[in-house]
């Protein structure tokens, strides 16, 4: 038997937000591969399958593949249209995570893919917020009524874990056949007469029959609803909501400003200074004379001098500190509930609510906050918010370098910059509503459970998040580091900053070397801002830098992932505006700086 046919598959299946994430990382480690589905851009994630025991044929591997979370096998998106793609391709089993806490909702998919000869595993999740409110779920009565095997559990706890690797390894390994009707049986169960459009004549009675069905097998007993859950809709409520929202929104930036700048100045700084490269210039002096290969090496831009200053400690304490907040704000379930609360307002600027959430990835990277949108209903709502993300929403180390050049002047800047990019992204979102062509529809978006995250699901997730940014931006930053080196122990980039002297000094009043910044962009975005750390400039010349820095070009990966996403023409487009704009608005800036004397008032 060949490998390829000695491996079998195995599909992770439900709506959005029901756990399947964390199935998928308990099932497979934490090691996966992202991949692309066969002609689309929708990407899912495969994992080898870990189980407990030794079967018979235990030779042979199976690979698990977190689907795209889908509400519906009659797909309304393009992530939705490749769930029912991958069952339409077969698979060995299928494991269906169902959302206990919304039973009738979760059992449309369970009952649809009943039509599919393939055996099932109906994971019965979150419990325990179910019981939280009052919602007692018979699992074996559901089984009965499924017609496959119905497992309890709490995912970040890993309560029920064991039963199921141990129904899945029965299934998979031959032990006993899934239980329940043949397909043809099941269909008819919920079949009706009229209705042409159903592919399987059965959609039409589904709702009914879930709703049926929930009815039998839970009851509701007669708890009040807790703190969490009153506090989880008034958060969707101009009022107390928008206070809410403003107050979560102070506490992140004081956190992230305030927490980052002691780490920075009281840790890292002194750290790199005193004892990382003094190490360093110690090392290299002792087998290299002095010269242009020296200071490359540890001269004033030296490669283990800059590398050290500019990631370690401008850079990475304000990573760190977005992830864990992010990540906390993520888990609790609040940032489905902030899209709601803003969905009125987000129309009125051409996008729905859910937008707000791909924005907010974008402080992390704008390369997943793009790859996000391929959950959003309409081509031009795609379009339009990652226009606004590439033009306004700085990534997390472009945020943390203008915290780091913003904060030395005056504790306001930095907040001041982030109204600029409010109102940048409203203005970018307004116009390119207008170009773009096409709809956006009403909001339709998952609301889970406000939760107090759970602390190794957390760590877990923040861990993972900090290894990937380390192993994919660290490289095009040493490279950028690098060629800011050699730029500049090599005389080059003098005679770079005498050529941009007209564009950088005299319209942008910066100093000509500011130029660096915009060669070293191209590469990473936070490297725009970077070399500005090192020039002696005023608060008004930092503030026209950093907003130069803001609207400047998307980075190599953001471009690549425009082009792959949306094509060429639109991913120039994207790019050739944020260049001129970046050097149009800088300049003005500047102009009426100095005609109406701001330099005074940032001081």
């Amino acid at each position: 038997m060949s490998a390829a046919n000695n491996t079998g598959k195995v599909l992770l299946m439900g709506n959005p937000n029901v756990g399947k994430s964390v199935f998928f990382t308990q099932l497979t480690g934490i090691h996966a591969i992202s991949s692309n589905y066969a002609g689309t851009t929708v990407s899912y994630m495969e994992g080898k399958l870990k189980l407990c025991e030794s079967f018979e044929n235990a030779d042979r591997e199976f690979i698990l593949t977190d689907v795209p979370g889908t509400y519906s096998l009659k797909p309304v998106s393009e992530a939705e249209t490749v769930a029912a793609r991958f069952l339409g391709d077969g698979a060995d089993a299928v494991v269906c995570v169902l959302d206990a806490s919304n039973l009738e909702r979760n059992l449309h998919l369970a009952l649809d893919l009943r039509q599919y000869d393939i055996p099932v595993i109906y994971v019965l999740n979150l419990i325990d917020v179910a019981a939280r409110r009052g919602i007692n779920i018979k699992a074996k009565l559901l089984s009965d009524e499924l017609g496959a095997p119905v497992i309890p559990t709490v995912a970040v706890k890993k309560q029920g874990l064991d039963q199921l690797k141990k129904q899945l390894e029965t299934i998979l390994y031959g032990k006993e056949t899934q239980k329940g009707v043949e397909p043809t049986e099941r269909s008819s169960v919920v079949s009706c007469e009229n209705c042409v459009s159903c592919p399987s004549k059965s959609d039409c009675d589904l709702w009914s029959t879930a709703r049926e069905i929930t009815g039998r097998v839970s009851c509701k007993e007669g708890l009040g609803r807790s703190f969490l859950d009153k506090l989880g809709d008034i958060m969707m409520k101009p009022f107390p909501g928008l206070p809410i929202a403003i107050l979560i929104t102070a506490l992140l930036i004081g956190f992230l400003v305030g927490a980052g700048e002691t780490l920075r100045k009281y840790l890292l700084e002194p750290l790199v200074e005193h004892i990382i490269v003094p190490f360093f210039e110690k090392l290299f002096s002792s087998f290299i004379s002095e010269g242009v290969l020296l200071n490359i090496l540890v001269g004033e831009y030296g490669i283990f001098v800059i590398s050290f200053e500019w990631i370690l400690a401008a850079i990475l304490p304000y990573v760190f500190l977005f992830y864990a907040a992010f990540s906390f704000l993520e888990d609790s379930g609040y940032l489905p509930r902030i899209s709601v609360l803003f969905d009125n307002i987000m129309r009125k600027i051409g996008v729905q609510g859910g937008s707000l959430i791909y924005a907010m990835m974008g402080f992390g990277c704008a390369v997943p906050a793009i790859i996000g949108t391929r959950a959003a209903t309409s081509r031009k709502e795609r379009i339009v918010i990652s226009t606004a993300v590439c033009f306004a929403i700085p990534c997390i180390s472009q945020t943390g370098a203008l915290i780091s050049l913003l904060s030395g002047y005056a504790w306001w800047m930095f907040p001041v910059m982030l109204l600029f990019m409010l109102f940048i992204f409203v203005i970018t979102a307004l116009i390119a509503g207008k170009i773009v062509k096409g709809k956006v529809d009403p909001l339709l978006i998952e609301l889970p459970h406000l939760l107090i995250p759970e602390p190794k699901a957390y760590a877990k997730k923040l861990t993972a998040r900090m290894k990937h940014f380390l192993l994919e931006a660290e490289f095009p930053m040493m490279v950028a580091i690098v060629i800011a080196a050699t730029l500049k122990e090599t005389g080059a980039i003098d005679k770079i900053s005498d050529f941009a002297a007209p564009l950088m000094s005299h319209w942008l009043g910066l100093p000509a070397e500011a130029v660096e910044g915009l060669l070293l962009g191209i590469i990473r975005r936070e490297m725009s801002v970077m070399p500005l750390l090192a020039l002696d400039l005023t608060a008004f010349q930092a503030f026209t830098g950093g907003v130069v820095s803001l609207l400047y070009l998307p980075c190599m990966a953001v471009f690549g992932t425009l082009v792959k996403e949306f094509g060429l023409k639109i991913s120039v487009a994207i790019s050739v505006s944020t260049i001129v704009i970046a050097l149009t608005v800088g300049g003005v800036i500047n102009q009426l700086g100095q005609f109406i004397n701001l330099h005074g008032f940032f001081y």
